[in-house]
């Protein structure tokens, strides 16, 4: 079979391996274009066909560099002598983790909130580090026999990576300081400091430890890319380099003179969609010539629409909720775009305007993310809860049920989908491959950067099993020491749920760049094993969510120091040093702002601080904890429907499969249905999903095939370049405009996106008429 398989890769590439031994890497240029066109041929890595041997066949010929485009546009095969676990490294990382933490965790309490990005924070250590070097002493120290300097040589791109990963894996909010803002503002109690530390120290840490157990499936293999860390890898060479640029498709201009071009030219810009020219932001026009038009603000509205001609010329509305779409490979996107069409189109508008006014979608938005009562109001939690933040059943059958709007629904019905289908996928394409894997363990053949790595000391796994039983100990505490309501059987199902999926989220998101939540199945879960306890619902999914995407967190900074060539020891206490400290200084800062901001998590909070993440929270442990899913979800109920959408997880995979199989040459292998039922997911709208599928359409296919040279030299450069020119001008919005309440210009420009019902959020069909409500007679 492996015989097989490389002849198949042979024909198909005819002379990569000539090239590939021929052509030599220049530190002027990323990689010759000789090479690049044999490799063109081998594709972005495949979802579907990743087992041991095929990627062992691809290995042979692609020799000393990776068999993906994608990673050799963005990552050198080679390693360097150059120092990493320095003085300059860690004060330069602690101190800018720090500030990058307490600053996001005050402004995430902000509506909207105000965040230090990765690449920002990657571009503020550079002029640090060169500062560092211009001010500390030259001279070597001697203590205890050992040298040590505090400039030893010039600020290289390896110290550069120890602190993005310290950033990285630090910098966040913590999600646990919501379901504390939750519980102190708003259930009105407070289990105190001891409480505070205890969840969040090992909320945030209980996934480095299973990380580091599944580097040999998640950050090992050469088909485990981690989209997102090529931008970083191609922003750290560019920031460290100064050699010639060869050109490439015309282009000659440095990388960075390029990347400084396009900040100054993002930074500008968004001062027009952002402040002076804001209906360009959200370009709805059929919205401004029928404003009070019901069916045109739904079926062109670009905020609580469907946004049928979706035009912006804002990046923050193409990236800020699915990430830039320069970075994932065209096969991604194509899947993601065609379930937003499929599911966010053609069913929502099935459902919503189907005779049968099914959900009782008429008298609902068609898109958006409130919570309604049966009068078409806000939903009142206030009026269905005890004074012990419980559910009183009587209180509810007097009040209303929970009404959503149409994608709203549907996107739960998707979660469900992709819960099944991500297992039934895993199995399904990577089984045999992930259990080669575990059978070969560190046996396994190596591409070029494994080999490389081989050179340092490797973390032992034992490292990682201790921070995990000691995280794991303190997860106890929090969870059994307080009054939680969530049982010690309940928080270990949290954790096994964690383990289960951890493997096979991953292995998605690795290949993809596309993340998949376990935040709705953990609800669902909850909500049926101990109905009526909000504050357990919230801490479940805290463990159950927290532990898979911090673990995945922390994996693909592990692969950043791997694709940087960076000694695992000090990579890993790099991470837990940055993870340990920022989750004591949040818990410090959150306390801080609980005093020093006025009303703070509540309406009336000075400049906004109202708390939306922490709103979200609360309003989640009521609908699936107090309310719990059985009165929403259950037999009989308004939405009893969706369950069927487990089994359209489990099943459709398989149904592709099978025609993949069968018909090996034809588009089935490359149809991902995990990230189809990503394809709707609030609060991002149609607009931001069909914006972000553009223009990935525009880079990372019709440019990178017909302009190879300009896509591996420019394409990461230009979507860190407009991600941190963006991040900087919304910050200096903030700080010189909005967080002084000036106004912005009072013009048509501003003012006609105001005048839609699409803006108002009341594109509804029907009023609830005579009778002043809608929805079953009876519910219990």
């Amino acid at each position: 079979m492996l015989q097989k398989t490389r002849n198949w890769i042979r024909h198909r590439s005819k002379n990569a391996a000539k090239s590939t031994e021929n052509s030599k890497f220049e530190e002027s240029s990323i990689y010759s274009d000789d090479l690049d066109l044999e490799f063109e041929k081998l594709e972005a890595p495949d979802t579907k066909n990743t087992d041991v041997e095929k990627e062992q066949a691809v290995l042979d010929i692609s020799g000393d560099d990776s068999p993906y485009s994608e990673v050799r546009a963005a990552v050198r095969n080679y390693d360097e002598d150059i120092p990493c676990n320095t003085i300059r490294a860690w004060a330069i990382g602690l101190f800018l983790v720090t500030i990058v933490s307490a600053f996001n965790t005050i402004f995430s309490m902000r509506a909207p909130p105000i965040v230090i990005g990765p690449f920002v924070a990657l571009v503020l250590a550079y002029p640090m580090g060169r500062g560092w070097d211009l001010i500390m002493p030259k001279r070597t120290f001697k203590t205890f026999g050992h040298e040590w300097s505090l400039v030893p040589g010039p600020f290289n791109r390896k110290e550069h990576v120890i602190v993005v990963a310290m950033v990285n894996v630090g910098g966040g909010t913590a999600y646990s300081t919501d379901i504390l803002l939750a519980q102190i503002t708003r259930y009105k109690f407070d289990f105190g400091w001891g409480f505070a530390i205890l969840l969040t120290l090992s909320a945030q840490c209980l996934g480095f430890g299973l990380a580091g157990l599944c580097r040999r499936f998640l950050v090992w293999p050469a088909a485990m890319i981690w989209p997102g860390n090529l931008v970083s890898t191609t922003l750290l060479y560019t920031l460290h380099d100064r050699s010639k640029v060869v050109e490439a498709n015309g282009w000659s201009i440095s990388r960075q003179r390029f990347f400084l071009y396009v900040l100054i030219g993002s930074f500008c810009w968004y001062w027009i969609p952002g402040w002076l020219f804001k209906a360009l932001s959200i370009f709805a026009f059929p919205t401004f010539l029928a404003p009070n038009s019901v069916i045109v603000n739904q079926l062109f509205g670009g905020r609580n629409g469907l946004s049928l001609i979706p035009i912006t010329l804002d990046w923050a509305q193409v990236a800020s909720y699915l990430g830039s779409p320069l970075i994932p490979p065209v096969q991604t996107i194509a899947n993601v775009l065609f379930g937003t069409f499929i599911f966010g189109i053609v069913t929502t508008a099935a459902v919503h305007y189907g005779s049968n006014n099914a959900w009782y979608s008429a008298y609902v938005p068609i898109t958006g993310y409130e919570t309604l009562d049966n009068t078409g109001k806000q939903y009142n939690i206030s009026r269905i809860l005890d004074e012990h933040h419980r559910l009183d059943v009587s209180k509810y059958e007097s009040y209303s049920p929970l009404f959503l709007s149409t994608t709203f629904v549907l996107g739960y019905g998707l979660a469900f989908a992709a819960i099944t289908a991500t297992i039934v996928h895993v199995v399904l394409y990577h089984g045999k491959d992930t259990w080669e894997r575990m059978k070969q363990a560190r046996n396994q053949e190596d591409d070029i950067h494994m080999k490389l790595m081989k050179k340092y000391k490797d973390s032992p796994e034992w490292w990682y099993v201790v921070l995990f039983l000691i995280m794991l100990a303190m997860a106890f505490a929090s969870v059994l020491a307080y009054d939680t309501g969530l049982k010690w059987w309940a928080f270990i199902i949290s954790i096994i749920l964690a383990a289960a999926y951890l493997i096979p989220v991953g292995i998605i998101q690795a290949t993809t760049g596309i993340p998949i939540s376990l935040n709705v199945i953990s609800e669902l879960i909850i909500g049926y094993m101990l109905p009526g306890r909000p504050t357990a619902t919230m801490i479940f999914k805290t463990f159950s969510t927290l532990t898979v995407s911090r673990a995945n967190s922390f994996t693909e900074d592990l692969k950043l120091g791997h694709y940087m060539k960076i000694p695992p020891r000090p990579m890993f206490w790099a991470q837990v040093t940055a993870a340990v400290w920022t989750s004591i200084l949040q818990v410090v800062v959150m306390y801080w702002a609980l005093g020093a901001i006025e009303g703070l998590c509540t309406k009336d909070a000075v400049n906004q601080f109202t708390c939306p993440n922490a709103s979200m929270f609360f309003n989640a442990s009521i609908i699936w904890g107090a309310i719990g899913p059985e009165r929403i979800f259950g037999s009989g109920r308004i939405y009893s429907g969706l369950m069927w959408f487990f089994l359209i997880g489990a099943t459709v995979p398989i149904i592709f499969y099978c025609l993949h199989r069968r018909f090996p040459k034809s588009f089935f292998h490359r149809v991902c249905w995990p990230i189809i039922f990503t394809g709707l997911s609030l609060p991002a709208t149609p607009l931001n999903y069909f914006a972000w599928g553009i223009v990935g359409f525009v880079f990372n296919y019709h440019i990178r095939k017909r302009f190879f040279g300009w896509w591996a030299n420019y394409n990461y450069l230009l979507s860190a370049g407009l991600d941190v020119g963006l991040a900087l001008c919304t910050f200096i919005i903030f700080l010189t405009l909005s967080f002084t309440h000036t106004k912005a210009p009072n013009w048509w420009g501003n003012n006609v996106v105001e005048t839609t019902m699409d803006f108002r959020g009341t594109a509804i069909q029907k009023s609830v008429g005579d009778f002043g409500r809608f929805g079953p007679s009876e519910w219990h």
